[in-house]
């Protein structure tokens, strides 16, 4: 055959797909002559003498660099003289300000995978001398203002070659990206860490490639996991360099059939998996990726690599899975929904211990995540997402996408978000988009029609009046405006509704009617219907008596 084949598989494999057309395009292969997508829309094809000829490892490099690059410690090094050396220009600078800038730059440059790098590179570079002069006098900041700029600028210019960029970021790269996916062969062998990374990487997958495809297999015995093509003996590579797919084959044989290990992939398919990184979109410090599998076109548009998501090395880090989800749920919803399937969603932290969590966009959350009020709601929490608990922050955004992504309510975050509302009323706000989110979600669900669903949130709004109307009462009677007096009340309630305890909540709510000229509501019946109905009316009550968020709300809307 004058063609290889690459065919949907598993969610890896479809990410290594994705960066595969992604290296294709960027190292100009000729779409339609050298590979295209097959006319059923299964597989992708590339030419066979083009996988013989093509130099897939500088392909692989030159990806890598451009998709990742700009989120290395390399990039940041680079920005960090850059606004030194403009500082430095100023008036008045103190060069005092730049201690912090230049120990990361000492300490980044110097580590030992960049210094392992450079000593592969030295004897290919100009002025390498910058460098070795580097380790033995690191930039410091009471230094003279005229040598510090002049070996600023020295860096800068020894860094900006080409050769160094790649070889720097790509040990950024490697050690930060690319083993959170796949270890323990070619650059990422403990034993080849100070080897050169290009020539590991031939060695172990672009040579073996363009054998494999010439050559005849007729005679060949195993067979690839994979795609099932026929392999010889010295071709086949251990999946197991995949992370959390296979244990070591050598030593666990035990989960094979007569414990013969047939867990074996063919050259092509390896180099595929090698890819499966590049197919993931870094979103913050998650790697997230959706395996939409009907067609390779399909999987492409959902996970294209030149989406809007703006990449940096340093003003992305917060940047969170919800931002990437909403951007691709807008490309899913610009389909026709009669099309639109469940969806699997696969995330990865960049953590060295996290592991792969798998989530379901389903078409009944799309249509969630479609209607105006939810997307609303989710805009104004989107705009301050984060709240400081304890020395950790926690992004309120990006919780209450997930727990709609995986069917679960937003009480728990109402709960605690009221809670700390009871020190800090900013976060009133917040609670309250959050309550919005699960009001209009439960409508949603219900199927009730837009005059039912109207009247039930004007009658959850009247709920929160009622709050706010005894909180008033409460701060009258204490002769204050300062809501101390009434913290405690508020925690018990809150206490009562964490745990569905309309007795307890009842009983307080009594009491404090009890102190007041006010007399208790007979909306309170409705508490005592079930569970769902106490739950729902209970947050709306909370909500303004700490303070009223429906008013505030309209508030804001009108500034």
């Amino acid at each position: 055959m004058s063609r290889i084949l690459v065919t949907i598989g598993d969610f890896l494999k479809n990410a290594g797909m994705v960066g595969l057309c992604y290296l294709l395009e960027e190292s100009k292969a000729a779409k339609g002559d050298d590979y295209d997508i097959t006319d059923n829309g299964q597989s992708i094809w590339i030419s066979r003498e083009y996988v013989k000829s093509a130099d897939w490892t500088d392909m692989y490099f030159k990806a890598f660099v451009k998709r990742f690059g700009p989120l290395t410690v390399y990039q940041a090094a680079l920005e960090k003289i850059e606004k030194i050396l403009k500082t430095a220009e100023q008036e008045g600078w103190n060069q005092k300000e730049c201690k912090e800038d230049l120990k990361f730059i000492n300490d980044k440059l110097l580590s030992n995978s960049y210094q392992s790098g450079f000593a592969n590179i030295k004897e290919k570079i100009n002025q390498p001398e910058v460098y070795e002069h580097l380790k033995i006098s690191k930039l410091k900041e009471n230094m003279e203002t005229e040598e510090l700029c002049i070996r600023l600028r020295e860096l800068y210019d020894f860094l900006k070659q080409p050769l160094c960029e790649e070889t720097f970021s790509m040990k950024s790269i490697i050690y930060n990206y690319i083993n959170r996916f796949w270890d323990g062969k070619c650059f990422l062998f403990k034993r080849n860490a100070s080897k050169d990374m290009r020539e590991m990487f031939e060695a172990d997958f672009s040579e073996p490639l363009r054998k494999y495809a010439g050559a005849g297999h007729e005679k060949a015995k195993d067979l690839c996991i994979d795609c099932s093509e026929r392999i010889d003996a010295k071709e086949k590579v251990s999946i197991a360099f995949m992370k959390e797919q296979a244990d070591d084959l050598t030593r666990k044989r035990s989960a094979f059939w007569n414990c013969k290990v047939d867990a074996y992939l063919c050259p092509m398919c390896a180099f595929i998996y090698s890819l499966a990184p590049l197919g993931f979109t870094l979103a913050g410090k998650t790697f997230v990726f959706i395996n939409r599998n009907q067609n390779v076109n399909e999987l492409l548009t959902v996970n294209s690599l030149h989406g809007k998501l703006a990449h940096s090395s340093e003003q992305d880090e917060d940047e969170k899975y919800s931002l990437w989800i909403a951007r691709t749920i807008d490309l899913l919803l610009k389909e026709k929904s009669t099309e639109l399937g469940n969806i699997q969603v696969i995330a990865r932290g960049i953590g060295e211990n996290d592991r792969y969590t798998f989530d379901v966009i389903a078409k009944d959350i799309l249509v969630l995540l479609n209607d105006e009020k939810i997307r609303k709601d989710l805009g104004n929490l989107s705009k301050y997402p984060y709240v400081k608990v304890g020395k950790e922050f926690w992004n309120i955004h990006e919780t209450v996408i997930l727990r709609i992504l995986r069917y679960r309510s937003q009480y728990g975050v109402i709960n605690q978000l009221l809670k700390m509302a009871i020190e800090n009323d900013g976060h009133l706000y917040k609670a309250g988009l959050v309550y919005d989110i699960q009001l209009r979600t439960r409508l949603l669900q219900r199927k009730n029609n837009e005059k039912h669903g109207g009247d039930l949130v004007k009658q959850h709004y009247i709920v929160s009046k009622e709050g706010y109307e005894l909180r008033k009462a409460l701060l009258r009677e204490k002769g204050t405006e300062e809501d101390s007096c009434i913290r405690g009340t508020v925690y018990q309630l809150l206490n009562a509704l964490s745990v569905s305890n309309v007795e307890r909540f009842m009983e307080v709510i009594m009491r404090v009617y009890c102190s007041t000229k006010l007399q208790v509501p007979n909306l309170f019946i409705e508490f005592l219907k079930d569970r769902d109905t106490f739950v729902e009316y209970g947050y709306a009550f909370l909500l303004g008596l700490q303070g009223g968020y429906y008013e505030k709300k309209e508030e804001k809307e009108n500034e």
